[in-house]
Parts: C-alpha cells; structure tokens; sequence
C-alpha cells in the first residue's frame, strides 16, 4: 500500500502541473526586428570632365587679318603666293586653357613633304592659329595638300592647286 500512496500524490501533481500548463497563455511571439538600413551615402559631386580642345575649320588663302582669319578663302593659288592655313579651335570650356600642339603638313603631289610646322599652344575659348609656306622663287605648279593634327591627330585635310 505504500506504493499506491506514493503514485497518488505524484498523479495529483503530475495532473496539476497539466492543467496549469494548458491554461497558461502563450508567450507572446517576439515582433520582427525592423529591417537594417543603412544610411545613404552622401551626395558627392562628380569629378570634373577636363576641357578638350578640338579644330573647327581649316581655311586657305593668300592672305589673313589681324585676327588670323583668311581674308578671302581659296584653293587656288598662284606660284608666288603665300598660301595660309586659319586653323579655328575650340575648347568644350570657354573659360579653361587647354593644352594642345597644331601641327600642319604640307605635301606636294608625289607625297613629298613641302613644310611641317608644329606649335605648342595653351588654347582658351574660340581661337585662330595660321600656318604658312611660300617659296622665293614660286610654288612648283601642281596639287598640294595640307593636313592639320591636334596633339598628333590628323583632324583635318585641305587640298588645293598651284597653277
């Protein structure tokens, strides 16, 4: 009979123990942690684009003003003729000074070279460059050809004639 008093107490416990555990409340479920964020990164300036410089025009003739525009633009020329290159600029920053060489190439027809100058400029804004070839005792009669390059690039070619 000891056993049974034992086993009654421990079921009457054991009872208990599940009937408070069935009534007792669920815990609460925890809410979601709200999402991480993270700030945005700030705003920052783009870096500056560096100002090009690039060759608009190339005018021939016998003549330029003050401004070194060709005064009458031509392509033909006669023997004695100073013939001149106007080679307009441009840079994308009217108010940036821009590194740059002009170079023109003066050929003759058979592809020999007449004359090559080249110049080292700081170019701003809009602006004109002249090149020049002549000769003393008059031009050889024949089809000539100019090419002028922006910092070793052919930009543009001009052909005239000699007659």
């Amino acid at each position: 009979m000891s056993r049974n008093r034992l086993i009654y107490p421990l079921t009457a416990a054991l009872s208990a123990t599940l009937v408070l555990a069935a009534c007792k409340k669920p815990e609460p479920v925890p809410a979601p942690a709200p999402p991480v964020t993270t700030e945005p990164a700030p705003m920052t300036e783009p870096a500056p684009v560096a100002a090009t410089a690039s060759v608009t025009t190339v005018d021939l003739g016998n003549a330029v003003g003050a401004d070194n525009r060709v005064a009458t633009a031509a392509t033909t020329f006669s023997p004695k003729d100073t013939i001149y290159a106007a080679v307009a600029t441009r840079t994308s920053d009217p108010a940036a000074s821009v590194p740059g060489k002009l170079t023109a190439k003066w050929t003759y027809q058979d592809g020999q070279t007449v004359s090559e100058d080249s110049r080292d400029l700081n170019l701003t804004g809009d602006g004109t460059t002249t090149f020049q070839i002549n000769k003393p005792d008059g031009l050889p009669a024949g089809k000539y050809k100019v090419e002028v390059s922006l910092d070793g690039n052919v930009v543009q070619t001009k052909e005239f004639e000699v007659k």
